[in-house]
């Protein structure tokens, strides 16, 4: 399954929110420094979804707020 993501880095609480379908908008604690954004999300995505961890691949966007994910 694949979804185009959109993080909000550095917000005050954790959520995931669906805008359509395949989208959806993150919000996370962490900062997006050193990758520790798109470790909270793949952690909180594993959560959501209920699949591990290791499953969820980042595709594109790996720098960016704008990420496509697959898992």
């Amino acid at each position: 399954m694949k979804y185009a993501i959109t993080v909000k880095p550095g917000s005050s609480q954790e959520k995931i929110v669906e805008t359509a379908p395949d989208e959806l908008t993150v919000y996370l604690r962490a900062k997006a420094h050193d990758g520790e954004a798109n470790d909270a999300l793949i952690k909180l995505l594993s959560k959501h979804f209920k699949v591990a961890k290791t499953t969820i691949k980042i595709l594109r966007g790996q720098k960016t707020r704008q990420k496509l994910i697959e898992f």
